[in-house]
């Protein structure tokens, strides 16, 4: 297995409907990046069962099982593509041969993927597995390959059932259109845009008050996933990836704030994206503020509506003085020295 392989895929397969589970999708995906642009049948794919273990992030050896009903179950999924008046159903896989003793598990697609993965003219999608095997979220290898396949169009609006199919986000508690951005949409966001070669945002559209649609705008990432880890490991030593992902996530939206504004927004709301994004809509109606950070803070932590901040200007923001050992307490957390209790003493005096 190599995350330089391309990953090759019709448009048609892309965004049907089908709901597969992170490691089922790393499976399918390592395996269509073996398949070559030449190939005119399907053939058979040996792997080694630790390279599948370390593949889906399984340590413990004891579960070395884990990965014969892994390939059972995905045999299993049937999902469906609508092809004019035709409702094609169809299985991801033909066959799952272990070789006892050896290590090893043979796989291969099921001839009835050959029009939507071999000898592809038109309508397709490429892309480098590295991209997708560093997610995290089921649902954010779904948004990336749709997203991708949509790049070319820059903007793309999508009917919001409709997304929620072609995802796999079935779960009932998704019928609630805000657990769905939280849970799903900003989570992909903020994966996508760190971690591969394309960066979206997205804007609501709505029928009445009701959320109906999503409109996607896709940019390509400038600078590769690593180029960007390496960029900002020499300024911010002791940052951690999680903790660079969440700062470009609230600086996409809010602007003209810095890294250590943008890390003390994010952990006063809890990581809520939503939240930030809720509070940022109001704070950016005041009028000449000198200290953005600060007026997100209170917005937060005070719950500002609209109706609160009607008239405030720069002039009637008093932004709270921090005394010499919160400045202390916030640059030994910057440069990751801080003890636990040290930790605990800033959370207090920040609220």
């Amino acid at each position: 297995m190599d995350k330089n392989y391309i990953v090759t895929k019709s448009n048609t397969l892309i965004t049907c409907g089908y709901d597969l589970s992170l490691q089922e999708q790393k499976i399918i995906l390592t395996l269509a990046s073996m398949v070559q642009p030449n190939d005119t049948e399907f053939k058979e794919y040996e792997f080694k069962i630790k390279d599948f273990m370390e593949l889906l992030d399984i340590k413990d050896k004891s579960k070395y099982m884990e990965i014969p009903k892994l390939t059972k179950e995905l045999m299993k999924k049937v999902f469906e593509i609508r092809d004019g008046k035709k409702i094609i159903q169809l299985a991801w896989l033909c066959s799952a041969v272990y070789e006892i003793g050896t290590g090893t598990v043979t796989l291969k697609f099921d001839s009835n993927l050959k029009p939507y993965m071999l000898e592809l003219k038109e309508l397709y999608t490429s892309y480098k597995l590295e991209n997708v095997l560093s997610l995290k979220s089921k649902y954010s290898i779904r948004f990336y390959e749709i997203l991708k396949s949509n790049s070319f169009k820059k903007v793309i609006q999508i009917e919001l059932e409709d997304l929620k199919n072609m995802v796999g986000a079935k779960e009932k508690s998704y019928s609630v259109y805000q657990n769905f951005k939280n849970k799903v949409v900003n989570v992909a966001v903020k994966e996508i845009n760190f971690k591969t070669d394309i960066s979206f945002d997205f804007e609501e559209v709505k029928t009445g008050r009701k959320v109906t649609s999503i409109k996607f705008s896709i940019k390509q990432n400038k600078t590769s996933r690593n180029e960007m880890a390496v960029t900002t490991e020499t300024i911010k030593g002791q940052q951690t990836i999680d903790d660079i992902a969440n700062i470009q996530l609230v600086k996409s939206i809010i602007n003209n704030i810095n890294d250590d504004g943008a890390m003390t927004i994010f952990n006063v709301a809890g990581g809520d994206i939503e939240l930030i994004r809720d509070k940022y809509n109001v704070v950016s109606k005041m009028k000449d503020i000198n200290n953005l950070t600060g007026a997100m803070l209170d917005a937060i932590k005070k719950n500002w509506t609209h109706k609160e901040i009607t008239g405030r200007t720069f002039n009637n923001f008093e932004p709270r003085k921090k005394s010499a050992r919160q400045l202390y307490l916030e640059e030994q957390c910057l440069l990751g020295y801080a003890t636990e209790e040290e930790r605990k003493e800033l959370d207090e005096m920040i609220g």
